[in-house]
């Protein structure tokens, strides 16, 4: 899909007082479903392949698969079953066995969008995090990575985590930011260590803020930690300025996922029968 017949789409879609969705797709059906129930914006990355088989988000950070090779292989189930969402490519772009050009390319060939940086090195902190940027593996990549899919005009997405990256990543050109308020909360294999709501409508006015000072034209939404509900994001929306909507993983395909099995089985367990 063309770049910036999206980003019309979307700024007619504000301008209108509609917010924009976007979701984590790990399946094809997820994909289908979500499309069904009219999500702008669609996101594979690693993280969806682990999150839907029930283990934790955090699986996309470790070394349990290459991220970059897993997108390729997930888009495969969901790019044929979207027929009018973009779909963007979670891009790990700190992975130094790609050439990000070259791979830039393969994700824009075979039907992507654009891009989001998934997994990001930004969901580390502590020593470690100081040895990655100290190494070579720092979140720097992953702000080049945005600037080259820029330049190849692909729709790009990042997460961001504080004040300097959002300005980094308005600066590389990038169309939607997404302050990232961590792991998501709920559900069976949700975080418990979060933000609050006020703290994170906070956080996510100052990375809008700061990004929109490079460029006042970005759109920015909200993601993650506390905001895991649709009434979360509504308050987020109503306690902040000139954010847009909402970016859900876990928020669209898990939680829903997890309540409604649990409850059809319940419902079917509840059955009674003639002896």
């Amino acid at each position: 899909m063309n770049r910036q017949d999206v980003l019309d789409r979307f700024r007619a879609q504000v301008a209108a007082g509609r917010p924009i969705i976007g979701g984590g797709a790990g399946t094809g059906i997820t994909a289908k479903s979500a499309e069904a129930g009219g999500i702008d914006l669609l996101i594979i990355y690693n993280s969806g392949r682990f999150r839907m088989a029930g283990r934790g988000s955090l699986s996309g950070l470790l070394p349990y698969g290459d991220a970059n090779a897993i997108v390729l292989e997930m888009a495969n189930e969901v790019l044929p079953v979207v027929s009018r969402t973009p779909v963007l490519a979670g891009v790990c772009g700190t992975d130094p066995f790609r050439v990000m050009p070259h791979f830039l390319r393969q994700v824009r060939d075979i039907g992507f969008a654009g891009v989001q940086n998934f997994p990001t090195v930004g969901l580390i902190d502590g020593v470690f995090r100081a040895n990655l940027e100290e190494t070579g593996m720092g979140f720097g990549l992953e702000v080049d990575m945005i600037r080259a899919a820029h330049e190849m005009d692909l729709l790009t997405a990042p997460y961001v985590f504080d004040e300097e990256q959002a300005a980094d990543m308005a600066r590389a050109g990038a169309d939607i930011l997404v302050p990232h308020m961590g792991l998501t909360t709920s559900g069976t294999i949700g975080a418990q260590t979060a933000l609050t709501l006020d703290q994170a409508a906070e956080r996510v006015q100052a990375l809008a803020d700061a990004a929109r000072r490079i460029n006042p034209d970005i759109l920015c939404l909200c993601h993650g930690g506390p905001i895991a509900e649709p009434a979360d994001a509504q308050y987020v929306l109503a306690n902040t300025e000139g954010v847009v909507g909402f970016f859900g993983a876990s928020s669209i395909e898990r939680l829903p996922t997890e309540v409604g099995i649990r409850q059809q089985t319940e419902q079917f367990k509840a059955l009674t029968f003639s002896r």
